[in-house]
């Protein structure tokens, strides 16, 4: 039991996988990690078992990275978002270590989805529903890491943008989780807050002692438009960091897939297909290019359905020679499969046909589908 501690009420949340693999009193699994709970009810009777999750941290202190750690991305998801926690209330508390807290997260994050790309860039997908404020500035990051590498960047400038983009919204992150769950519309309070967000959060940054000015620069610049019509200042694209439009391509991808209160969430080929819209005419299209290209027409960790009628989760992107791999967990006859059978989607049989749009993830053991268990 010294191992385990009890999930709080408000921890979980109907309709969303589950963060962690839960336990009994005893240490017994009740639900593994991606299991998605249907209603209130099941919700209530599940606490009323007594669950726990692992207390083991996931997440190493900064001096503690390993360069040579073997990845499992859903292992890490808890550990990084406790992490991620750690290192913006640091920043806010101006402690002494919050620099290197930062810096440590950054490369963390680089290592993870170099390590383990496609399960890496899963996590988006599966989470993304109605992610906290947390969930959501990790997903920017992981998103800026696909942008930047498919764009060659080096790697100081990868780690760089990866830690503006952790970092960019700490000024927003007391109020954003209200702002996603409310359908009225922003009072002249909030929105003056959203637009001066930029330069409040690098302001937070330089108190707590991060000085670099790339990455305050990123975050100064990162809701400015190339024609002119953004904020705080109005800069246009050739006055702004090409970071800082990768940055707000991961944000507005992000914003596009995730549910609001006051708005519906695109699938992945209506978000990617409004993100090539919007791109006609940048001056930067080619940033716009590598995340299409990374993410591929079918993105890890989004549901389809296949020839055969099957529903799978997309496992892996297209590798050199073959298409992108899935695995099947519902049958033709909607029945949900006990396991999952992995399906090569270059066969015409599994080919894909369209991205399954639905309102809650079906249950899923995601050790299981990336092969992890």
């Amino acid at each position: 039991m010294s191992d385990l501690v009890r999930v709080a009420p408000g921890a979980l949340v109907v309709g969303k996988p589950l963060p962690w693999t839960v336990y009994d009193v005893t240490g017994n699994v009740l639900l593994r990690q991606g299991h998605v709970i249907h209603s209130e009810s099941q919700l209530e009777q599940l606490f009323e078992r007594a669950m726990f999750y692992p207390r083991k941290p996931v997440v190493a202190e900064p001096e503690q990275v390993e360069e040579t750690r073997v990845y499992n991305p859903f292992d890490e998801y808890p550990g990084l978002l406790q992490a991620l926690e750690t290192t913006l209330t640091a920043i806010s508390d101006r402690e002494s270590d919050a620099p290197q807290r930062l810096t440590a997260l950054a490369r963390l994050i680089d290592e993870m989805c170099l390590s383990a790309p496609d399960p890496s860039l899963a996590l988006v997908h599966l989470y993304a529903v109605e992610p906290t404020a947390y969930e959501q500035t990790l997903f920017y990051a992981i998103i800026c890491h696909f942008i930047a590498r498919a764009m060659g960047l080096e790697e100081k400038r990868v780690l760089v943008l990866l830690g503006a983009a952790l970092t960019a919204n700490l000024a927003l992150l007391p109020f954003l989780d209200k702002l996603n769950r409310s359908a009225r519309r922003l009072t002249d309070q909030q929105r003056q807050v959203i637009h001066k967000h930029p330069l409040l959060s690098a302001k937070a940054l330089r108190e707590a002692g991060i000085r670099n000015r790339q990455l305050l620069t990123i975050i100064e610049q990162h809701h400015e438009h190339h024609d002119g019509t953004g904020y705080p200042v109005g800069l246009t694209s050739e006055n702004t960091l090409p970071e800082a439009q990768i940055l707000a391509l991961a944000e507005r991808y992000t914003a596009m897939i995730t549910r609001r209160a006051y708005r519906d969430r695109l699938t992945v080929t209506e978000a990617m297909k409004a993100i090539r819209s919007a791109a006609m005419g940048s001056p930067r299209p080619r940033i716009t290019s590598a995340l299409l290209n990374a993410l591929t027409s079918y993105p890890p960790g989004c549901l389809v359905r296949l020839a055969n009628t099957e529903v799978a989760v997309v496992t892996h992107r297209p590798a050199r020679h073959s298409g992108p791999t899935a695995q099947a967990i519902i049958g033709p006859k909607r029945g949900l499969y006990e396991g999952a059978f992995k399906r090569d989607c270059s066969l015409l049989e599994f080919s894909i046909r369209m991205v399954e749009d639905v309102d809650v993830l079906p249950s899923m053991d995601f050790g299981l589908l990336w092969e992890f268990n």
